[in-house]
C-alpha cells in the first residue's frame, strides 16, 4: 500500500511531540541558544537564481569546487543552494547547512528545483547573452582596431560613450530579443490552453474570429515572433539588415524543405503497380548553385556601376585575386602620374559602357591625336602603354602588355590556380581541425576529401573570375558596340556563375553567402535608382516575419528544419531545453504507429 501511494513525506511533528519521540531531532548542546530561524534575504535569492541555476552549481562544485579542500570548506553545498533558492530557511540564517548525523547534505521538505522556475531560466539565460555577446564584441573591436593601426599607423579614435557603443546595443538587443520571445511565448501558450478548455467555451462562441486564431496552433510561435522588433535596439543598421537578411533566408530554406516533404513542390505520383500515391523525387540538376549565375551577373554589375552598393569585402577579394588583369603600378612610374587602383578601372569600364565601348586609338601609331574621351582619362597611363595591335579599348585597359585576350586568359588561369588551391587548402585544414579522430582512424580518406574540396572549389572560384573578365572583351569582340552596353556585365556574370556546377554538391555555403550579398546589393542599388522606397523599420520587419516563419514549420513538422542544432536551438530559444524535443516526438509517434 505504502508503494501505490507514492513517495513518503517527512512527519511534521508538533512542539508537543518532540518530547514523546526521542529520535525525532538531536539533542543541542549545552552551551547553545535557541534562536530563531532568519528569513531568506529575497535580493539574495534572486540574484543567485539569474545566475546559476542548482543543477549547474552541482555540476561546478562537483568538478571544480570540491577538488580544492580550501574552496570546499568555504562555498556553500550543493544542498544548502538548492534550499536557499526555494525559498526555505536554515540554521542562523546560513547556507552551509549539513545533517549532523551522517555529514550529508539534506534537502528541504523533498523539493530540489522548485527555484529555478520558467521565468528565472530566462532572465538568466538573457543575461547571459547579453554579457557573452558584449564581450565577444569589445574583443572583436579591440582585434580590429590594433589590426588597422598596425595596417595604417597610428589612428586616433573619439572614445565613443559606455551607453551609446554599438557593442552594448547589440548585446542589449539580442539578450531583449530572448527574453522577449520566451516570455511571449509561454503567455500565448497559456492563453491558447485556456481558451481551448470547456469554460472558455461562451468566449469562443461570442469572438469566433479572434478565439480561431489565438487558438491556432501556430499563434504562440507567430505571436512570439514580435520579439524581433527588439533587433532595431541595434545602431549598426547594416548589421541589422546582414542578420535580417540571414534570418529570412534561413527561414525561407526550412519553408520550402517542409513544403518538398508534403508534396507541395514536385507533386505526386502513381506507385508502381497503381497501388497508392509516392512523392516526385527532386530532379537531380535541382539545387543551390542555381542562385550563383543570378547573384554573380548582379554583384558584377554592381560593382562596376554602383560601387557603394556592393559589398566591399566580397569584391576587395576578386580585386586581390585579379593581378593578370589588374595591374600594379610599374617600378620607373615617375611621381608625377597617378596609377588607377582597381575600383577607378572599374569605374572607367563603367564610363565606357556608358559610352557605348568607343574604339581604341593606339597613342603608339598616332601620338598627336586625341586617344580617350575626357571622362577616361584616369587609365591613360595603362592605354599609354597598350600594345599597338590592341583594337578594344577595354582590352587596352585590361592587358595592355598582350594583344590576345585568349592567351591573357589562359595565362591568368596559370597564375591563380595555385595561389588559390594554396589559400583554400589552408583555409580548408584549418576547418577540418574539428575531425582529427577521422584522421586518426582513416587519414586517407580525410585527405582525399580534403583534396577534391580544395580542387573543386580552386576551379569554380578561378573559373568564375577569369570568366568575368573575360567577358568584356569577349562581348566587345563580338557583338555591337552598342548591344547592351551596359548589361553585358550582368551576362558576363551570369556566365561566370555557372562554374557553380563543379561545386554543386558541397559548395552550399558558398552559394548562400554570394546570394545573402547579392540581395543586399540589389536592394541598396533599388533604392538608390528608386526603383522602390526604403521601408523604415524594414529590416526589423523583415527579421520578424523570418523568425515567425521558422516557429511555423518547426510547429509544422520539425523535420523541415534539417539541422539538429538549428532544432535544438529553436527548443532552447522556447524556454524547452537545449534538446531536439520535435524529432523525439516524431519517432515516439512513429513507434506508436508501428506498435499499433
Amino acid at each position: 500500500m505504502a508503494s501505490e501511494a507514492g513517495p513518503s513525506r517527512p512527519v511534521t511533528l508538533t512542539p508537543l511531540d518532540v518530547s514523546a519521540q526521542h529520535d525525532a531531532a538531536p539533542r543541542p548542546r549545552a552551551n547553545s541558544t535557541s534562536m530563531p530561524r532568519s528569513a531568506v534575504d529575497p535580493v539574495l535569492r534572486n540574484a543567485l537564481r539569474y545566475t546559476i541555476s542548482a543543477r549547474e552549481y552541482e555540476t561546478l562544485h562537483r568538478y571544480v569546487l570540491s577538488r580544492s579542500r580550501v574552496l570546499r570548506k568555504r562555498v556553500p553545498s550543493v544542498g544548502a543552494i538548492e534550499r536557499y533558492m526555494d525559498g526555505a530557511t536554515t540554521k542562523k540564517g546560513s547556507m552551509s547547512d549539513k545533517d549532523s548525523s551522517n555529514g550529508k547534505e539534506t534537502p528541504v521538505n523533498g523539493d530540489t528545483g522548485r527555484g529555478d522556475t520558467y521565468n528565472a531560466r530566462a532572465i538568466r539565460d538573457s543575461l547571459r547573452v547579453f554579457i557573452a555577446t558584449g564581450l565577444g564584441m569589445r574583443s572583436y573591436e579591440a582585434v580590429l582596431t590594433r589590426l588597422k593601426a598596425q595596417k595604417e599607423g597610428v589612428i586616433t579614435k573619439k572614445q565613443q560613450p559606455f551607453h551609446k557603443s554599438s557593442g552594448l546595443r547589440l548585446s542589449l538587443s539580442l539578450s531583449m530579443i530572448l527574453l522577449l520571445y520566451r516570455l511571449l511565448f509561454r503567455f500565448l501558450s497559456r492563453l491558447r490552453a485556456h481558451l481551448l478548455d470547456q469554460s472558455a467555451a461562451p468566449f469562443r462562441t461570442r469572438n469566433p474570429r479572434t478565439s480561431q486564431a489565438l487558438t491556432s496552433p501556430y499563434a504562440p510561435a507567430v505571436g512570439a515572433s514580435l520579439a524581433g522588433l527588439a533587433l532595431g535596439i541595434s545602431s549598426s543598421q547594416q548589421l541589422r539588415v546582414t542578420v535580417a537578411i540571414a534570418a529570412i533566408f534561413r527561414a525561407l530554406e526550412f519553408g520550402w524543405n517542409l513544403c518538398e516533404d508534403e508534396g507541395l513542390i514536385w507533386g505526386w505520383k502513381t506507385r508502381a503497380g497503381g497501388k497508392g500515391m509516392v512523392k516526385r523525387d527532386r530532379p537531380w540538376w535541382w539545387g543551390s548553385w542555381m542562385l550563383q549565375p543570378f547573384a554573380f551577373g548582379q554583384l558584377l554589375h554592381a560593382a562596376v556601376f554602383d560601387r557603394e552598393s556592393s559589398p566591399v569585402t566580397f569584391v576587395d577579394f576578386i580585386w586581390k585575386s585579379s593581378t593578370t588583369y589588374l595591374h600594379s603600378a610599374p617600378k620607373d612610374l615617375p611621381a608625377t602620374i597617378k596609377w588607377p587602383n582597381a575600383w577607378e578601372v572599374a569605374e572607367t569600364l563603367s564610363q565606357m559602357a556608358k559610352l557605348s565601348w568607343p574604339p581604341f586609338v593606339s597613342p603608339t601609331l598616332f601620338p598627336e591625336q586625341e586617344t580617350l574621351p575626357s571622362s577616361l582619362t584616369t587609365v591613360a597611363p595603362l592605354v599609354a602603354r597598350a600594345h599597338p595591335l590592341i583594337t578594344s579599348l577595354s582590352c587596352a585597359t585590361l592587358h595592355p602588355s598582350d594583344p590576345s585576350c585568349l592567351r591573357t586568359y589562359l595565362t591568368f588561369w596559370v597564375r591563380s590556380f595555385p595561389r588559390m588551391g594554396r589559400f583554400f587548402l589552408l583555409f580548408y585544414s584549418v576547418l577540418m581541425l574539428p575531425q582529427y579522430k577521422l584522421l586518426y582512424n582513416s587519414p586517407m580518406h580525410l585527405l582525399n576529401r580534403l583534396l577534391s574540396k580544395v580542387i573543386r572549389i580552386s576551379t569554380f572560384t578561378t573559373g568564375a573570375i577569369s570568366t568575368a573578365w573575360a567577358s568584356v572583351c569577349f562581348f566587345q569582340t563580338w557583338l555591337p558596340r552598342t548591344f547592351l552596353p551596359t548589361q553585358r556585365f550582368f551576362l558576363g556574370g551570369f556566365l561566370a556563375g555557372m562554374w557553380a556546377w563543379l561545386e554543386r554538391k558541397e559548395g552550399r555555403g558558398v552559394f548562400l553567402y554570394s546570394a545573402r550579398a547579392s540581395v543586399d546589393s540589389l536592394w541598396k542599388v533599388g533604392t538608390k535608382r528608386r526603383w522602390w522606397r526604403a521601408m523604415k523599420g524594414g529590416d526589423v520587419w523583415l527579421f520578424v516575419l523570418a523568425l515567425a516563419i521558422t516557429g511555423a514549420v518547426y510547429e509544422r513538422d520539425a523535420k523541415g528544419i534539417r539541422e539538429s542544432n538549428v532544432r535544438k536551438g529553436v527548443s532552447w530559444a522556447r524556454g524547452a531545453g537545449f534538446k531536439d524535443w520535435g524529432m523525439e516526438e516524431n519517432e515516439e509517434n512513429d513507434n506508436g504507429n508501428m506498435e499499433n
